[in-house]
């Protein structure tokens, strides 16, 4: 199947009506512009909302939680209609939303689970444990590829603990990689298993570069580390980071295979290279689509299009979502997914 039908099967499939609601205000709460990503994803809000007829407040708070809820009360207290919220801290915000509730305003969650609240009216994202599972089979194949038969030594890296959906991508990746653990094809040489031991705080590329070279001079100086589980480009750039500055890549010494997600354009300008391996692109052109119908159906009073209420249980509820298809690339099909589909060109990637 060619990546446009895959791209657009989703979007194709979900019947939503035209904007019926299209004089309200949406307020869209976002995380930060330190990621590439966020900034794409705030975008492609305003203008799939703005199309569609709608007036918008979009706002990063910089991974900053006080500032992010102070945001949200100021979108409250000016009158938006309803809120999309891209969380920092997904368990953060129960308050806020109270006050959102008692005010009529609607709430989506956008991407990332908003927990411990009842008044979280739907949630667009994507199969998150699917796309750990991904990661963990590209990481695979890429050890088999580059070293051969195993066994392999692995170090595995989480996402922000404070991030729901880390612990999916977490649970899909171990669901391919613990039984190659239980039964000696994969080692974690250093012993670091679990999230409360991978979690990595906010996402940092910082902090995943650092926690690297701790685990290659306490466990590596001997032994040559030949995969490394990241689950976002930007933990990737600052693991390969660490790796090249032991001297991985050069020499006889391969590069491990590094996994990552977002299809960042830095990172695949690191899969051109040899060095990052493979990403998971999540088109958030499509996820915006799907976040614009949900607000126009809420606001218009009726139902939107979801394909999943038994996943994302909050604490208090079970969410109703629509889930959105990854997409694994690799130095073998990246020009037809991210090229062919229009999310880069050809100049910005060379």
């Amino acid at each position: 199947m060619k990546i446009k039908t895959m791209l657009t099967a989703a979007t194709a499939a979900i019947a939503f009506a035209s904007a019926a609601y299209a004089d309200g205000l949406v307020g869209i709460a976002m995380p930060t512009k330190s990621s590439a990503r966020w900034i794409a994803d705030g975008d492609n809000m305003v203008k799939e909302l703005e199309a569609a007829g709608y007036t918008t407040d979009l706002q990063y708070a910089e991974d900053d939680i006080p500032n992010q809820l102070a945001q949200i009360e100021n979108m409250i207290t000016k009158g938006v209609d309803a809120l999309v919220i891209a969380a920092i801290d997904g368990t953060t915000l129960s308050n806020a939303l109270e006050n959102a509730s008692a005010a009529g305003v609607k709430v989506i969650a956008y991407d990332r689970l908003i927990r411990d609240s009842g008044d979280v009216d739907y949630y667009a994202t994507f199969d998150n444990f699917k796309v750990g599972v991904q990661q963990a089979t590209s990481l695979v194949e890429g050890l088999k590829a580059r070293f051969g038969d195993g066994p392999y030594n692995v170090e595995l890296f989480g996402g922000s603990p404070d991030d729901n959906n880390a612990y999916f991508f977490y649970d899909g990746a171990m669901s391919v990689l613990q039984p190659l653990i239980d039964d000696g094809s994969i080692v974690v040489q250093s012993g670091q298993m679990g999230m409360d031991k991978v979690g990595t705080l906010r996402w940092d590329g910082a902090v995943a570069q650092a926690r690297m070279d701790n685990i290659l001079s306490a466990n590596y100086t001997d032994k040559e580390v030949h995969g490394v589980l990241a689950p976002y480009d930007g933990l990737s750039i600052g693991i390969l980071s660490s790796l090249k500055g032991v001297g991985y890549g050069s020499g006889d010494l391969q590069m491990p295979i590094v996994t990552g997600q977002d299809a960042e354009l830095q990172s695949i300008k690191s899969i051109l290279a040899g060095e990052q391996y493979s990403t998971i692109f999540k088109d958030t052109r499509e996820l915006a689509k799907v976040t614009v119908g949900m607000v126009d159906a809420v606001l218009g009073g009726s139902e939107p299009e979801i394909n999943d209420t038994e996943t994302y249980d909050n604490g208090v509820k079970v969410v109703p979502s629509y889930l959105l298809e990854p997409v694994a690339v690799d130095a073998s099909n990246w020009e037809e997914i991210l090229i062919g589909s229009g999310y880069y060109t050809e100049d910005q990637v060379k």
